[in-house]
């Protein structure tokens, strides 16, 4: 737990430490135009004192330790509460020098700033009323964001849309609660102010809602943390040149003899703003060689734990009776069944169209690509696309991508499930009540 004063000023470095062009470094709080001002020295025309400059403007100066000028910068002046934290606050643009920047910091801390704790800035934006808390999760996830789909939801989170979501759903329920409660002060009375048939549509309609949400966590999780995608096979299969293929470079060792990988490789690529995280594994047999059997057994601690299972197999050597075994096997291995499956034919440039077709057509879905030559690898993206459900993204809604928040919002759907079965048993508007009070309350 941070320990902190509100009315402290704070000063902390808003760029990322080490040597830049540019460092920026941040101070908020009450009393952050008089510190500022003990180490700026203007030199624009208009040059009164920081604390007499209007809000949202620009100031060249210097950076003065005394009478030593250690460095030329530019000062933006926000006025609280026209800022980020809500606060009066200064931001100092200086050379990116580490020495520079160590010093900034040491001079307006000896003036009475103090270093900020961690997340400080976004904690006092929440406790000021600037962010909601949803709000201000979603500034961790914008700046850790690296690809367009996490930056899209981050963003669409920063900016109120999951927390307009979440208001929507409260008031629609506020409204029945507030008139359930009523009932309670009129108990002996035996009167409902409360239509029961309504209080029922509507928590069926919420419960859709949030079980809509709460299924658009996995969306949002993958959105967040990349889609794992585990490449396995039988050994020689073209593994290794399809990792290679898809990440347009060579990765992974490819050879001829059986057995090359022994070890997982895993790398990431952004396919329409969607992070992949594609592991190549070890091919799949049996052997007496001990390292390659360790190798094998990682393969199958993998695909327990992938969403995502792309299975390759070679056109040339694999029927399709042959390949349903080959299933059969993995799934015993592996304990598990519970992976999506992505079939992918490889080297189908050698191989008749026709023939692979009447071939497979037990396996309508397999993929045929040549991972050596790259044909089917555009089909194969789009494949990878849909089991990472971005027509979902595309579509506008609104997306989970916080643990926290599906866990509320699960324990907010569990009580309108009591609230729902207790109105099918016709139990005293007290209980419903008090349910209805515990889904607010997640909400």
């Amino acid at each position: 737990m941070l320990k902190f004063k509100r009315d402290d000023t704070i000063a902390a470095l808003s760029t990322p430490p080490g040597t830049g062009a540019i460092a920026v470094i941040r101070i908020s709080g009450p009393q952050a135009f008089q510190v500022g001002a003990q180490v700026f020295r203007p030199l624009s025309k208009n040059r009164g004192t920081l604390k007499d400059q209007a809000g949202h403007t620009l100031h060249f100066g210097e950076f003065v330790l005394g009478d030593q000028v250690l460095d030329e910068v530019l000062v933006a002046v926000f006025r609280g509460p026209h800022s980020y934290t809500g606060e009066d606050t200064l931001e100092f643009s200086c050379h990116g020098s580490t020495f520079i920047q160590q010093q900034l910091l040491q001079a307006l801390c000896r003036q009475g700033a103090r270093l900020a704790e961690p997340g400080e800035y976004t904690l006092r934006a929440f406790l000021n009323g600037k962010l909601d808390l949803s709000q201000a999760e979603a500034v961790s996830d914008l700046i850790a964001s690296g690809s367009e789909a996490a930056h899209r939801i981050a963003m669409q989170q920063m900016r109120g849309g999951f927390s307009r979501k979440i208001q929507e759903l409260r008031r629609e329920l506020i409204h029945f609660a507030s008139l359930i409660e009523l009932e309670l002060d009129f108990s002996e009375e035996d009167v409902e102010f409360a239509n029961r048939e309504q209080l029922r549509a509507l928590v069926l309609r919420l419960r859709e809602q949030l079980e809509s949400l709460i299924r658009s966590f996995e969306l949002g999780n993958v959105l967040r943390n990349g889609l794992p995608v585990v490449i396995a096979g039988k050994p020689n299969v073209g593994k290794s040149t399809l990792l290679n293929a898809l990440l347009k470079e060579e990765r992974a060792i490819v050879s001829d003899i059986a057995g090359t990988t022994r070890d997982t490789i895993e790398e990431e690529i952004s396919l329409q703003g969607i992070r992949f995280r594609f592991i190549d594994t070890a091919g799949i047999r049996e052997t007496g060689d001990t390292i390659e059997r360790i190798g094998v057994e990682r393969t199958l601690d993998k695909i327990r734990q992938s969403p995502l299972l792309l299975y390759l197999f070679d056109v040339t050597e694999t029927t399709s009776g042959g390949l349903e075994l080959e299933l059969n096997e993995l799934r015993k291995q592996a304990g598990s069944d519970s992976f999506s499956l992505l079939l992918v034919g490889n080297k189908a440039d050698t191989s008749d169209p026709g023939n692979l077709a009447r071939e497979f057509r037990d396996h309508p879905n397999v993929l045929f690509i040549s991972a050596k030559s790259g044909e089917g690898l555009q089909a194969l993206e789009q494949a990878l696309l849909s089991a990472a459900a971005i027509d979902r993204l595309q579509g506008g809604d609104t997306i989970v991508s916080n643990a926290r928040h599906a866990l509320a919002l699960q324990h907010t759907d569990e009580a309108l499930e009591r609230v729902w079965n207790g109105l099918a048993a016709g139990i005293t508007h007290d209980f419903i009540a008090s349910d209805l009070r515990v889904a607010l309350h997640h909400l």
